[in-house]
């Protein structure tokens, strides 16, 4: 059986390449606590419900990266053949990310009129957490914190010290340069700004994209490309609205779209068009 082909690119390597972005931005206790099972918003939402999804999540991870390794080197096997039973997953095992600002300095005045809890602090490229694991004497402790340096204890708040994969931009660079060869798109004398722009906001954004919310940040980052597409658009029309507003003050012919457009409202005036 030959490997499989992989697809130009999918939510899966994304995730990838964001997890890793962000984790160099974090400090854990050991490699193991950087892979979390579970998103949470507090610690106090840690319990039995939680604990079982979190096995839950652990157990399909570890199956299916078990069944695509062997898919990629070539072996016929079955999805199912790789399952695992979620009770055997020890609660000591499960890390739990807390969506957290409890260790990021506040930073009044930042916004003259705040309106969510992250405008009293620093301003980051992501929304801070910690991880949490069960300890040998069944108490949840920090094993890792976003935006720091050190140890749990000792270490440090930082905020510059990360930075995103190479990967994770020339998957950027991949995407600004296949929207821009649309054909809704491809045909303006700007498109190489249209791209440029949306790359820029996409090295802006990229690692807010939000774990917990969505497992789709193809969609969210293509959403950003639209958004800077269009604002570059509606500058440049609004632009030539302008040159076209002087030419014609002065005597002059405006531009070809213009004088196009012109055309057209007065034959559908006339009613020479419906």
């Amino acid at each position: 059986m030959a490997p499989r082909k992989k697809n130009y690119l999918s939510n899966k390597d994304l995730l990838k390449e964001i997890h890793k972005s962000k984790n160099s931005y974090c400090s854990y206790k050991s490699i193991e606590d950087s892979q979390f099972d579970i998103i949470l918003p507090d610690v106090q939402s840690i319990n039995q419900e939680t604990i079982v999804e979190a096995q839950k999540n652990r157990a399909n991870r570890i199956a299916k990266a078990a069944y695509e390794e062997a898919i990629d080197r070539g072996e016929k096997v079955k999805q199912d053949h790789f399952a695992i039973d979620y009770t055997t997953i020890k609660k000591t095992d499960l890390v739990f990310r807390i969506n957290s600002f409890e260790h990021i300095p506040e930073e009044p005045g930042r916004k003259k009129n705040p309106k969510n809890i992250q405008d009293h602090y620093t301003k980051l490229n992501f929304p801070p957490f910690q991880h949490y694991r069960f300890d040998k004497t069944d108490t949840v402790e920090c094993v890792g914190k976003s935006h720091w340096m050190g140890g749990m204890s000792n270490g440090y708040f930082s905020h510059e010290h990360g930075t995103m994969t190479n990967k994770l931009a020339k998957m950027f660079m991949m995407m600004c340069e296949r929207y821009g060869n649309k054909w809704n798109w491809r045909g303006y004398t700007y498109n190489d700004e249209m791209k440029s722009q949306a790359l820029v906001q996409l090295a802006q954004v990229g690692l807010q994209f939000d774990e917990s919310k969505s497992q789709n940040p193809f969609a969210y980052y293509t959403a950003t490309i639209t958004n800077s597409f269009t604002r570059v658009l509606n500058t440049e029309k609004k632009s030539q609205n302008i040159r076209d507003d002087m030419l014609e003050m002065n005597g002059y012919n405006s531009s070809h779209t213009r004088q196009l457009n012109s055309h057209i409202k007065w034959k559908e005036d006339t009613g020479q068009i419906s």
